[in-house]
């Protein structure tokens, strides 16, 4: 539910018309909510990692059940509405214009009727299955991610993807509240009201939070630099099409130092362990490679590169897709991390690995283009 094709808020390509139960299931957008409660499962695991010294595996897997099914619920929902205010602009996107309302598989009433009972049954879901705090975070995705970035932001600003990459980043925090257990809303008082949804015992969860809001924008604008023409048709203002590639890349470069910024913070959001730990420098020295690699795909996008087939530019390609690599290998350090000091050393066997791996292959695939 977050921003665009991937892991944020537009979605994925829908080439092929669908019809029956799976047209109803496109409104969701299956692929873009699984990866989103991918991150939601990882918050699970590693806060009952963190949490007890002991793993009762059977709690943590019926937890993770729970935000599964609320998040997909909730976030499938909130897709559903975003599908059926889009339905003016969908039509004329090449990329969009096979989906369930355009194509006539799905009534527009349909749409939002249906999107506005699963949003309520998911949130209901959490109140039942969670706590207050669950339901709170996934109630306020919704509202934001319809709201502020479909209704407002999406067609007003070319900051629509990263103000709308909020909603994104919150199932990390609805698994973390889950995992969490009894948690409540105190309404006595602003500050009451506020510590009480954000106090979640740990920082991990608002790591992982901020990780997935800073990766959003540098993620979809490596897309959007020769990507954004449909956009511009329909009215929806894109960085790259309004402000110019070569400002698109100033601020993209600006994130991608943030998250290595963030990456520096990471062991302190373990909790329990201080500099003099071997797991600090680990897990430290890590989620920096890891974002030192990233951040390198961001610095050397040449605009002005010969394209490749499609129209892509090949330097932009390459960092849209290490992006995504990126954040999947950022959760696995965190996850693993969470298991002690083996569990970091293996997470930076891991990632290293992938790195050197994707690196040679990339080279070899140079090497063969230019042959």
């Amino acid at each position: 539910m977050s921003g665009i094709e991937g892991l944020t808020p537009l979605g994925r390509d829908m080439s092929e018309p669908v019809s029956g139960v799976r047209a109803w299931l496109a409104l969701t957008k299956p692929g873009v909510v699984v990866l989103l409660q991918i991150t939601a499962l990882c918050a699970v695991l590693s806060h009952d990692l963190l949490d007890s010294n002991e793993m009762d595996w059977l709690a943590t897997i019926e937890t993770m059940m729970v935000v599964f099914v609320g998040g997909y619920l909730t976030a499938g929902g909130a897709n559903a509405i975003n599908m059926w205010y889009d339905r003016d602009i969908d039509p004329i996107m090449a990329r969009t214009s096979n989906r369930p309302i355009p194509s006539g598989a799905v009534t527009a009433n349909g749409a939002l009727t249906f999107g506005v009972f699963i949003s309520i049954i998911g949130t209901y879901w959490f109140i039942v299955m969670a706590n207050a705090v669950a339901a709170f975070w996934a109630a306020f995705s919704i509202l934001f991610y319809v709201l502020i970035y479909t209704i407002w932001l999406k067609r007003t600003s070319t900051q629509n993807i990263v103000i709308g990459g909020i909603a994104g980043a919150t199932p990390p925090v609805i698994g973390w509240a889950t995992a969490a257990g009894e948690l409540s809303i105190e309404i006595e008082s602003v500050q009451s009201f506020v510590t009480s949804i954000t106090d979640l015992g740990s920082l991990m969860p608002w790591f992982m939070f901020l990780l997935i809001f800073l990766w959003t924008p540098p993620h979809f604008w490596a897309l959007a630099l020769y990507r954004s023409e449909e956009y511009e048709k329909v009215g929806v203002p894109m960085m790259p099409g309004v402000k110019g590639a070569e400002r698109t890349l100033i601020e993209m470069k600006f994130y991608a130092i943030l998250l290595v910024l963030l990456s520096l913070a990471a062991p302190i959001t373990l909790g329990g362990i201080d500099s003099g730990d071997e797991l600090y420098y680990i897990f430290g020295c890590n989620t920096v490679i890891v974002s030192l690699w990233y951040a390198r795909t961001v610095f050397i996008i040449d605009p002005n590169e010969p394209k490749g087939p499609g129209g892509r530019i090949p330097s932009a390609t390459n960092s849209f897709f290490v992006s995504m690599y990126y954040l999947a290998v950022m959760f696995v350090i965190v996850v693993t991390a969470s298991f002690g000091l083996y569990g970091g050393i293996i997470g930076a066997v891991i990632s290293l690995a992938f790195i050197i791996r994707y690196e040679l292959r990339s080279r070899v695939n140079r090497k063969a283009n230019s042959a």
